[in-house]
């Protein structure tokens, strides 16, 4: 009845990222982080020196400091240590008492312990939304994108994906910075969220090296953008392998926050990883 004890498994990488019906594009002005059930509680049936949910949490601690140098809200789910019998209701026939039976276990994990100014919500349900005032703090603030991350991914990461999707605001489901009982279960909730609710995306794609350090840091950017499985010469049209003008602009966005002078007529007019990098490097010599 209660969780099992879980094993480690390997994260999901770029190769197993489902197609995503949906290509919003990331913008940090419009979005909140929602660190999901991360309480000792639900981490501690992987092994204490479980390599896998070491590396989730430490995704997970890289797009918090990535909030918070630029001013995105951080959200947390906490289910309380004491939950009345009524509030729990089905959650018993399914789980038993869960979190109740230890108390002590209720707080985030210290790794991501909630900073002054982060919000935590009391966790009722699997979604991140029943009975809390996540919905309206979103709107309130002009949010309507939820980067999603924690535990477990096919039960409420995907829950609360859905849920957002249908209060009209988008889901990104982060894959390397969610667990689950298992990587089977896991890749599932991701092609779910990305067939029917929201975005599915890696660490890197929200939170990357802003400035790219080296023409292949460029191209490995660039090739997570790209639709298809073929790969561009540095010189070819990277618009003809399927990089749109949105995925552009977005890139654009990002490198402006370091290099003042890129736009994304600069980057439409030669869409090419050698323009762009020559481009990327005159800034950063420039610069200096």
């Amino acid at each position: 009845m209660t969780i099992p004890k879980l094993q480690s498994y390997m994260l999901p990488d770029v190769q197993d990222m489902p197609v995503n019906k949906v290509n919003w594009f990331f913008q940090p002005e419009r979005a909140a982080l929602l660190i999901h059930d991360m309480q000792d509680y639900f981490v501690r049936f992987w092994d204490e020196n479980c390599p896998m949910i070491k590396q989730v949490i430490v995704n997970i601690a890289t797009l918090r400091q990535y909030c918070k140098e630029h001013d995105i809200p951080v959200y947390y789910t906490a289910q309380p240590g004491k939950q009345p019998e009524e509030d729990r209701a089905l959650l018993n026939d399914m789980w038993g008492p869960g979190l109740t039976n230890y108390p002590e276990q209720q707080k985030i994990v210290d790794q991501l312990a909630p900073d002054v100014g982060d919000t935590v919500l009391v966790k009722w349900r699997y979604s991140a939304f029943h009975r809390s005032p996540l919905e309206k703090m979103l709107k309130d603030s002009g949010r309507n994108q939820l980067i999603i991350t924690g535990v477990y991914a096919h039960i409420g990461c995907m829950t609360t994906a859905t849920d957002a999707f249908m209060r009209d605001i988008k889901p990104f489901m982060v894959a390397d910075a969610l667990a689950d009982f298992s990587r089977e279960e896991h890749l599932m909730a991701l092609r779910y969220v990305a067939g029917r609710s929201g975005r599915v995306v890696m660490t890197k794609e929200l939170s990357p090296t802003l400035f790219p350090d080296s023409k292949e840091a460029l191209r490995a950017l660039i090739l997570q953008l790209l639709d298809g499985s073929d790969e561009p010469q540095d010189d070819e049209n990277l618009i003809d392998y399927g990089l749109d003008s949105i995925r552009m602009m977005n890139l654009a966005a990002r490198w402006k926050r370091i290099q003042g002078d890129i736009d994304f007529i600069m980057l439409v007019k030669r869409p090419t990883i050698d323009a762009w990098w020559k481009l990327l490097s005159r800034s950063r010599v420039d610069k200096l």
